[in-house]
């Protein structure tokens, strides 16, 4: 699995005219899921996300996690974080997960957040979606388990 984590001020997706998730101080999460992944690369991910210390304490520094802060988490799946672009100029997504197993470890994933105590929204699976978000600070990462 592979994640883009932005700490945002906030963040929402939409399908066409319809909001389909909104949150307010948090994460946004991109979510790729690869051919080669399960619940427990899920399952490790969600955890090392929830405890990523990378909000400010009072002094400043990023010692705080996401449930520290109360913060909310805005997930988003999507499969191009496998595109493989080394040869050609047009990505190859032949590590990418068919769609059903994406689907289910994407919402394993987020069901695993949940069960960690944190407000979780989701974009809508294999839909055209516009995702705006307000970059916080900025603090970006990227993770794969």
């Amino acid at each position: 699995m592979r994640a883009v984590i932005q700490r945002v001020t906030e963040a929402r997706v939409t399908v066409g005219d319809d909001l389909v998730g909104k949150i307010g101080p948090g994460l946004c999460i991109l979510l790729g899921v690869g051919k080669r992944d399960g619940e427990n690369s899920a399952e490790s991910l969600a955890k090392k996300i929830g405890n990523l210390r990378i909000f400010d304490d009072e002094q400043g520094k990023l010692n705080r996690s996401v449930s520290e802060t109360h913060g909310e988490v805005l997930v988003v799946s999507q499969f191009t974080l496998y595109g493989d672009c080394r040869k050609g100029n047009r990505p190859s997504f032949s590590e990418a997960a068919p769609p059903a197993d994406a689907e289910r470890l994407y919402e394993f994933f987020a069901a695993q957040l949940r069960a960690a105590g944190l407000a979780v929204a989701t974009g809508r699976f294999q839909a055209a979606m516009t995702v705006a978000l307000v970059n916080d600070g900025p603090v970006t990462l990227i993770l794969e388990c």
